[in-house]
């Protein structure tokens, strides 16, 4: 799904470039009410987690693969406006770095890729939430589906902006359709990615998982013989108080291994995006990337003969890059509320 430099034209990329500009700024906004002591670390953890599952391309059809966008995932996990800046960080990390995605199309990228797949999964996810019975399992099952329709909506988005200001004379009907049914396929890896991953931190810490946030386990009383929910008087605990030390280690490690190992062995073939863009003639006009000339360019690093060292070397490096990019951001937004919210301000408040 990551649109090159040349696939829309330069008016409409700008026109994208400020909606996305926008929608960070009220990101910045809204992360700062989102993310607290446990969640702020968190945060850059699944930046990293999402650029290392990106770099992992699936089989979906014949000759077509897809990847992880992470929107749903972001979301979920650390909250939407703070899932925004997730998936925008290894957005800007993955362009200027590995020429993955046009400089001049960052703005589409980030409407499409970061923006609409966060909102789309978000209110579905927060709709099923309200409706299914309320536990861990329904949390998964909301996960799933909101992953789910997330990439099509993505689809959809890139479709609407390509008949806006397509640099090729195609029929739009055509590309929504392959784009959409291609885009299907790829939303369900995208949702048992995210269901597992979402799954796997509520049953270990679901008070790190800001779309689990009051989830809790009614206490049980037995009464004549049968099992009954006991009067709520107050929250219980869903998990053990203590550092989120363990988690954040695990997840970074997790994303290493993925990036730097288990990448080699990921899919070759064209993604989505470029299938449908070279079956229908989208990709006429593609220009040279900008960071072509990178030392990461193409996800490898330069001068490093061996395929399989170059490519986990530079997965290591963007996970890290993104991890310290991310949590500085998020540190920094957390540091701001707290400043925000100082006993000095209350007074003058009050």
């Amino acid at each position: 799904m990551h649109v090159p430099d040349g696939f829309i034209n330069a008016p409409v990329s700008a026109a994208a470039g400020v909606v996305a500009a926008g929608a960070v700024a009220v990101s910045l906004r809204g992360a700062r009410r989102e993310l607290d002591e446990r969640t702020a670390p968190l945060a850059g953890l699944v930046a990293a987690f999402i650029f290392a599952v990106q770099m992992l391309n699936f089989p979906v059809a014949a000759g077509t693969s897809g990847h992880l966008l992470g929107g749903a995932l972001a979301a979920i996990l650390v909250g939407p406006c703070t899932g925004v800046l997730c998936v925008s960080v290894v957005l800007l990390m993955q362009g200027v770095l590995f020429a993955d995605g046009g400089l001049t199309a960052l703005g589409v990228n980030i409407t499409d890729m970061a923006i609409t797949t966060t909102v789309v999964a978000y209110l579905v996810f927060r709709g099923l939430v309200k409706v299914l019975p309320r536990g861990r399992r329904s949390i998964t099952v909301a996960s799933f589906v909101a992953a789910l329709l997330s990439v099509p909506a993505a689809a959809v988005v890139f479709t609407l902006i390509y008949a806006i200001g397509g640099t090729t004379d195609v029929s739009i009907g055509k590309v929504a359709t392959a784009m959409v049914g291609v885009h299907v396929l790829i939303g369900i890896g995208e949702a048992v990615i995210t269901a597992l991953t979402v799954g796997a931190v509520v049953a270990v810490r679901p008070d790190l998982v800001h779309g689990a946030r009051g989830l809790h386990r009614p206490l049980k009383l037995r009464v004549a013989g049968e099992l009954v929910d006991a009067p709520d008087t107050a929250p219980v605990p869903v998990a053990a108080r203590g550092s989120h030390r363990k988690v954040w280690i695990t997840g970074l490690v997790t994303s290493l291994v993925l990036a730097g190992f288990v990448s080699f062995y990921a899919s070759a073939d064209p993604d989505g995006l470029e299938k449908v863009a070279h079956d229908k003639g989208i990709d006429k006009k593609t220009e040279k990337h900008a960071s072509d000339g990178s030392p990461l360019a193409g996800y490898g690093v330069k001068d490093v003969g061996d395929a399989r060292l170059s490519g986990g070397l530079a997965g290591v490096i963007g996970v890290g890059v993104t991890v310290v990019a991310g949590s500085g951001i998020f540190w920094a937004l957390r540091r701001r509320r707290i400043a925000d919210t100082s006993p000095s301000q209350i007074t003058e408040t009050v």
